[in-house]
């Protein structure tokens, strides 16, 4: 089995290639910058080595290994992420397939795919078993960064180099690279090859796929996907019907997002953040506060927290339309939920609470906004006042 799903899954990546570069709209990213210090980031490292010393902190402490790769990552600090997870060998937990795993997807996460390669190939030396587990982490370590042909090279030697199978965590992970790609005809394609080699496509499957076909507003290809869900007796979930409510907030027909809000709960699906802030930018975009007001009323009564996105968006319209008390209390629930609140937003906030003479309201964001060390500007009051 794994050999010939190996070699049509390799060739699809070979027929895809040309078409990806003319439809992808997902160009690879280029390098980040940052202002964070050397000396900072050193300090950094050395603290996370000495945290690594503790099995506790091995062992549940995922967020600090993945936070302080991403942060050195930003910093083009690409010796440091290799130093500490090569730092890793030095703890027993190397031999266990799990801890390895977590260390290949830091190195996706970093962008750094050549290094998590070579730390699978080194995994027999490593006295750990390698199974289909850490070659899934390989192919989302691609994923992440945006190494697709090293994807296609892994599956035309995964079977004989590796004596792996592919199973259908590897499958779904080809088919959200074909989407990175552009190409949803080879992703959708998968699913064929999946079902020739015994494995069922389930939930994750399709989420991908629905995912990809409304990014790119191909609403009827989005439809035989819901239709073979129904086929297949697949329940779709909150992150099913997502993608169709942004694409149909994008493509102005606002009125079907709403009816689509209210067939989800129809059928027991609650909405979530992202389903409410989809109507919110809708109505936002639009220009309609109230709408856009009464949506986030909306996600208040089903206990959702707002995104940061969500804060913005509300805040910046309502500063349009001349309404800072509304503004005022968006700045200051972000604030308290610890959410990053766009700094120029909260200036117009400021600005527009002092020329409706509301002197204290202005004053009690501005120090609100100084006490919380997530700001990294002031806010001020205008001078002219």
């Amino acid at each position: 089995m794994s050999s010939s799903l190996c070699r049509r899954l390799q060739g699809l990546f070979t027929a895809a290639k040309n078409t990806a570069t003319a439809t992808t709209s997902l160009p690879k990213p280029s390098k980040p910058t940052t202002t964070t210090t050397d000396k900072t980031l050193t300090a950094l490292v050395e603290k996370f080595k000495e945290s690594s010393n503790s099995s506790r902190f091995r062992s549940r402490n995922h967020k600090s290994y993945e936070s302080t790769v991403r942060r050195l990552a930003a910093a083009q600090k690409f010796s440091d992420v290799e130093h500490i997870i090569e730092h890793q060998k030095n703890y027993t937990d190397i031999t266990s397939e799990g801890f390895v795993v977590r260390l290949i997807g830091l190195y996706g996460k970093a962008g750094m795919v050549d290094h998590a390669h070579k730390l699978f190939d080194e995994m027999p030396q490593l006295n750990c078993e390698r199974t289909v587990m850490s070659f899934n982490a390989l192919l989302s370590a691609c994923v992440n960064s945006r190494e697709f042909d090293k994807m296609g090279e892994l599956l035309s030697e995964v079977g004989e180099k590796y004596s792996i199978k592919p199973d259908r965590v590897s499958c779904n992970t080809v088919i959200k690279a074909f989407c990175e790609m552009g190409s949803l005809d080879s992703a959708y394609s998968v699913i064929d090859e999946m079902e020739k080699n015994g494995l069922e496509p389930d939930l994750i499957t399709f989420n991908t796929l629905l995912d990809g076909f409304y990014r790119n507003e191909r609403f009827s290809e989005a439809e035989k996907v819901w239709a073979l869900m129904k086929d297949k007796n697949v329940v779709p979930n909150v992150i099913s019907y997502n993608p169709k409510l942004r694409a149909l907030v994008v493509d102005n027909r606002i009125s079907e997002a709403i009816e689509l809000i209210e067939d989800m709960g129809s059928k027991g699906v609650n909405p979530d953040a992202y389903s409410f802030n989809a109507l919110i930018k809708g109505f936002c975009d639009g220009g309609n506060l109230e709408e856009a007001k009464k949506w986030y009323d909306e996600m208040e009564k089903n206990d959702c927290k707002p995104l940061q996105g969500t804060f913005t968006l509300l805040g910046s319209l309502a500063c349009e339309k001349g309404d800072f008390d509304f503004a005022l209390e968006l700045c200051k629930k972000a604030i308290n939920q610890r959410c990053r609140v766009n700094l120029l937003m909260m200036q117009l906030v400021v600005d527009g609470l002092v020329k409706e003479s509301k002197m204290e309201e202005a004053k009690e964001l501005v120090e609100l906004g100084k006490s919380n060390g997530y700001f990294r500007y002031k806010l001020e009051i205008p001078s002219n006042v």
